[in-house]
């Protein structure tokens, strides 16, 4: 397989270290095995040739990953509908030792579920000439089926001996995000100019209109579309519209540039299929280096490799909303730049830049006591803060448990209900970041100014792990821009984990929505009771009460009652009987799920019981999927009368009693004739309007109870103090 090398047996070589290696197109097997310097492996991944299908319609959708010692270091594009691939991508990876292979699988990408094997080789790094080329043909085999044909690779390799500290070098791998779309930090340092890499420049807001004359996939001759975007590792996928071949989506996406001469947004349209893999549809992309900004541009781009079009609109508009800078250099401690911030967000200006709500300013000062995650008994902690799709990073202090950062970071504000995350990783050189910790502050809860002790939490956020963490956190936001930024559809996140089976989460969700059924169930049981007279005082004052109202009922009344309810609730909670109870069921439940994250690669070789029965899995995710919103809307719609979030229960009085006033003095054929024109007009008055439901927007920002349970904060170990100042450590 390589013709070019020469494997000379190191067995009679004494186990002692050369002090120079020949590098003149000598053997890397005259080097010993226990050879503790690094090298660097460049490859180029050229072509794939008569790759196995394992797709219904003869081809796979092929991609490459490479390992070494069983660690992922390196993960190709995918490349769609094709056996005879071109990928031409560069990998540059440090290795410690050359006693591991280096160990290549390809594998069929599949929307959805676990990826199908296609086949694996192994390069034996001994055999490779140091600081030479050496084109190499790998000849794919299945372990289990040595007899199968799967195909061949064909790469480019070239091993050069680096000298010096290991840590001055950086590994250019390329970013390898996992299927479940977890935000993964690789091992890099964090230079400057890898920290810019992360402050965005814009925003590119693409609208998804319709589709027209899309290909059918469907025996009855229509289709299920839908539409995936990608620009980088940003993500975002429409909804299903069911059996058409002209959809029209009406949706809205924000994607954040980090290119100053913008980047190429990749599209592909799929069709659902229910119980087996979705199909392919076609592509297109958009180059954004060619629109000018702060336009709306309509563009109408021919399916490729398909047939019809997409109908999008397209906007850039610049941006300097994020920043990160030393403690010293602090917005709001600048009187004259408080003041212009302050200004900025007064009552007075509540018509200018609406999309423009507020100033979030985070000092990430300090952790204490954190997760040792190396060998040493030390780690490498780096914190990553993130508020819905703006992500920052500070600097890595290295071999330390109590890290000092001192880092500020800004933030314009687009949504008051947003959660600020703070997460703690360690780094780790030749592999993924370790989660040490995470923290998740709703904005509405911050006080401003206070430097807290927040108490580190597991990755499902309801229980603590070691360490704690120094923020203080300034929130400063116009209350009426907030409050008309509640009635729109929330900003979606596009680095977010993708729905997965799990009994835990299944039986979670089927008592949270029994919970809510059974509200209602005792309510119809309790007004039964009453036409039943198994209480006669009680049925008595209900038929008055019936009487009464229906003989003197009006519209307003419906708002008025619920206004009432609100209130209360909320002279119940300033007296101190507060009736408000914690779910223990959903926080206890949340603490028995299991991270299912970091599967083994081996798990996608083995056609497992789960991968047999697809369509039953689909069924299970969906169920999971619908009894988590059932369940979610009752408790949101309970959270919004018990003052959880007290912000939205007084937005909610306000729209209560302007609703009473407006039925009590307009009468109800004008309200529905004004209701009626607007809703016969607004295509015409604007086209490409997005249709939104303002009560469901309201309520999508009211917390679940699992959300309550995951926003809640722990309370510090008294040793712990803002006060006090940790020892510097030394290790």
């Amino acid at each position: 397989m390589l013709d070019s090398c020469k494997l000379k047996s190191a067995c009679n070589l004494p186990l002692i270290y050369y002090k120079k290696i020949n590098t003149s197109g000598t053997s890397n097997a005259d080097v010993p095995l226990a050879d503790p310097g690094m090298y660097q492996l460049d490859i180029t991944l050229r072509r794939g040739q008569s790759l196995a299908a394992r797709d219904r319609g003869g081809t796979s959708d092929p991609y490459v990953k490479f390992k070494i010692g069983g660690k992922e270091v390196f993960r190709s594009k995918i490349i769609y509908k094709n056996l005879n691939p071109v990928w031409e991508e560069k990998a540059s990876i440090l290795v410690d030792h050359l006693r591991e292979p280096l160990y290549v699988k390809v594998f069929d990408y599949d929307f959805g579920l676990q990826d199908d094997f296609m086949g694996s080789a192994f390069l034996d790094l001994t055999q490779l000439e140091l600081n030479r080329p050496i084109d190499v043909t790998l000849t794919l085999k299945d372990p289990h089926y040595p007899d199968h044909d799967l195909g061949i690779l064909f790469l480019s390799v070239i091993l050069t001996p680096k000298e010096g500290e290991h840590r001055d070098v950086t590994m250019l791998m390329r970013k390898s995000w996992k299927r479940s779309s977890k935000f993964q930090t690789q091992s890099l340092r964090l230079s400057d100019a890898h920290r810019k890499s992360h402050l965005w420049r814009g925003i590119v807001s693409i609208t998804l209109i319709e589709g027209r004359d899309l290909k059918a996939m469907d025996s009855n001759g229509l289709s299920d579309p839908y539409v995936k975007f990608r620009l980088g590792h940003q993500k975002y996928k429409s909804k299903i519209m069911p059996k058409t071949l002209n959809p029209q989506w009406r949706e809205q996406f924000d994607f954040h540039l980090y290119e100053e001469r913008g980047g190429i947004i990749d599209i592909t349209a799929w069709d659902k299929d229910a119980g087996k893999r979705d199909d392919f549809i076609g592509r297109c992309q958009v180059d954004l280096s060619g629109l000018s900004r702060e336009q709306t541009h309509k563009l109408e781009l021919q399916l490729e490799e398909g047939e019809g079009h997409l109908v999008l609109l397209v906007t850039l508009t610049a941006s300097a909303t994020v920043s990160i800078s030393d403690l010293s250099v602090n917005s709001l401690e600048d009187q004259k730049e408080r003041e212009e911030i302050l200004k900025r967000y007064s009552p007075l200006r509540i018509f200018h830049n609406l999309k423009d709500v507020g100033f979030l300013q985070v000092k990430v000062i300090r952790a204490e006591g954190l997760m040792a995650a190396d060998v040493t008994g030390k780690s490498d902690p780096f914190c990553v803060v993130e508020l819905n799709n703006d992500r920052l990073l500070t600097h890595t202090v290295y071999k330390n448990l109590n890290p000092e950062w001192n880092k500020v970071f800004t933030f314009n504000i687009k949504d008051i209900h947003s959660v600020l995350e703070v997460t703690v990783y360690d780094e780790d050189r030749d592999r993924s970041a370790d989660f040490l910790g995470r923290v998740a502050i709703p904005l509405l809860s911050i006080q401003n100014g206070e430097q807290k002790a927040y108490v580190l939490k597991n990755k499902q956020l309801t229980g603590p792990t070691k360490g704690v963490i120094y923020l203080e956190i300034d929130v400063i936001f116009n209350a009426v821009k907030a409050s008309l930024r509640t009635l729109i559809p929330k900003e979606q996140k596009y680095i977010e984990e993708e729905n997965r089976l799990s009994k835990q989460l299944l039986l979670r969700n089927f008592i949270r929505t029994k919970r809510c059924v059974m509200v209602l169930i005792n309510a119809a049981y309790y007004v039964n009771s009453c036409f039943d007279w198994d209480s006669p005082p009680r049925s008595l004052a209900a038929f008055v009460l019936f009487l009464f109202v229906v003989w003197n009922f009006e519209l307003y009344m419906i708002p008025l009652v619920l206004l009432l309810l609100l209130t209360w609730n909320y002279f119940l909670i300033i007296s101190g009987k507060d009736n408000r109870q914690r779910d223990t069921v959903v926080e206890d439940m949340l603490e028995d799920e299991e991270e299912e994250d970091d599967r083994d690669d081996k798990d996608s070789e083995k056609k497992g019981f789960i991968n047999k029965i697809y369509a039953i899995q689909e069924v299970c995710i969906s169920v999971q999927n619908i009894l988590d919103e059932v369940a979610s809307f009752g408790e949101r719609i309970k959270n919004t009368f018990n003052w959880t979030v007290p912000f939205l229960s007084w937005l909610a009085i306000v729209a209560l009693c302007v609703f009473t006033v407006i039925l009590y003095f307009i009468p109800l054929r004008y309200i529905v004739l004004v209701w009626g024109i607007n809703k016969f007009t607004k295509k015409l008055r604007c086209p490409y309007a997005i249709d939104n439901n303002e009560l469901l927007d309201f309520l999508s920002r009211v917390p679940s109870d699992v959300q309550v349970v995951q926003y809640q904060e722990l309370k510090p170990d008294p040793s712990h103090s803002p006060c006090k100042r940790k020892k510097n450590n030394l290790g």
